[in-house]
């Protein structure tokens, strides 16, 4: 039998539920500040200014060495891009923000993928696509249901657009720490996986490409790149299973 995910406790899904607020409203000053001619790092001080105002920590800073509060990864970049001073957004460019907040020791994870200004229609599919898995998978995050109800959700949309699927990285139990068990692929594993239960609190993040499936890593040992240099999308959602509907807890309002 498939392990258990772990169950948090009504206090602990209260707290997870206040840390998503402050990363909710991160990621909302860091939409408004977007722009061409606007750094990456501009972006970083924008969401850490925030969250600590907020009464939150940034997670990711300092997480594994990583030295900022935002993963921002731009055009063919997926995911973990270093906020640097010399990288200016772009006219037409996408930029995919990725951004975790601790509130009182619990943790929450969200990204979301944005244009700047003026972007391709085949670029905005992209984007529309991708959070469309994203919905499509928390869908399947009922009680009852195998954990690769999730994946396969996702990869059924991507499949049905022809796009290419980000397959090294995927979603994660969230909560007490930033990544927890269990690993959510994007795609079906042929395994069921363990079974969902009320209390369970998972980060679904899929990521879809404009070209193939291949991504590799740079020099700077973080950023993860399409190996064709198409652009990426990124979204993701801190979402908790309950009676009925699942309750997205990083939701922008």
């Amino acid at each position: 039998m498939p392990e258990r995910i772990d169950r948090k406790s009504r206090h602990e899904i209260s707290l997870i539920r206040s840390a998503a607020k402050i990363n909710a409203e991160a990621h909302l000053a860091v939409q408004a500040a977007i722009k061409p001619g606007i750094s990456t790092l501009e972006l970083d001080e924008i969401a850490e200014a925030h969250i600590r105002k907020a009464g939150g920590v940034p997670a990711f800073k300092g997480l594994y060495g990583f030295p900022a509060t935002l993963c921002v990864s731009v055009n063919e970049e997926v995911v973990h891009g270093i906020p640097r001073s010399d990288k200016i957004l772009q006219e037409g460019d996408v930029v995919s923000v990725d951004c975790g907040t601790i509130y009182k020791g619990l943790y929450s994870d969200s990204a979301v993928t944005w244009p700047v200004g003026s972007v391709k229609p085949e670029i905005l599919k992209l984007l529309a696509a991708t959070e469309e898995a994203l919905m499509a998978g928390i869908s399947k995050m009922l009680p009852g249901n195998p954990l690769d109800e999730i994946s396969g959700a996702i990869e059924d949309v991507c499949l049905k657009y022809g796009y290419g699927l980000v397959r090294n990285y995927g979603g994660h139990g969230v909560g007490k720490k930033p990544h927890e068990a269990p690993f959510i692929h994007n795609f079906r594993t042929g395994e069921a996986g363990p079974t969902l239960e009320e209390g369970n609190v998972l980060a679904i993040e899929p990521m879809f490409n404009l070209g193939g499936d291949d991504v590799y890593t740079a020099e700077d040992e973080w950023t993860v790149l399409t190996k064709d240099h198409l652009p990426s999308a990124h979204f993701e959602h801190t979402v908790v299973v309950v009676k009925g509907e699942p309750e997205i807890l990083t939701l922008l309002k």
